[in-house]
């Protein structure tokens, strides 16, 4: 039997295969959207998977301003921000970040499950999310995927 048969094969950026898919968040429950769109963006669901390589797909999220928070979590929940002054620690509940901008709920559960470090933030950069049902990337011929 030849051993050298069987390599094993490690994604680069000129290998990959990145697709583009869209998923409707529409009445879809937060955190387990966000985990499911993080193993995509992060190419985990790939054969092909190198954890240091960016081989994740490119997602769009639509209808983000119809996403479900479970319990009490719309009031309850806080996000923690620091402006860099003395006294300078902002909280802001789910409940007035939907009523401003309802695409950085998504984005906020999204980047806190991917990696720490230059990979995660690189990452982090094929998300797109918009609030309505309308998204400017047609040309690129997404596929729709339900979770």
């Amino acid at each position: 039997m030849n051993t050298l048969s069987y390599k094993t094969v490690s994604a680069n950026k000129n290998t990959v295969n990145k697709e583009w898919i869209v998923v409707d968040a529409e009445g879809e429950i937060l955190g387990r959207l966000a985990s499911n769109i993080a193993k995509v963006i992060r190419g985990k669901h790939k054969p092909t998977f190198t954890p240091h390589v960016d081989c994740g797909d490119n997602v769009i999220v639509i209808n983000a301003d119809k996403i479900r928070l479970t319990g009490n979590k719309l009031g309850d929940k806080v996000y923690v921000r620091y402006t860099g002054y003395p006294g300078g620690q902002r909280f802001v509940s789910p409940k007035e970040l939907m009523a401003k901008f309802p695409e950085r709920i998504i984005e906020k559960a999204v980047r806190g499950m991917l990696p720490k470090n230059r990979l995660g933030r690189q990452l982090f950069k094929n998300l797109y999310v918009y609030a309505g049902t309308e998204h400017k990337h047609e040309a690129q011929n997404p596929k729709p995927v339900k979770f």
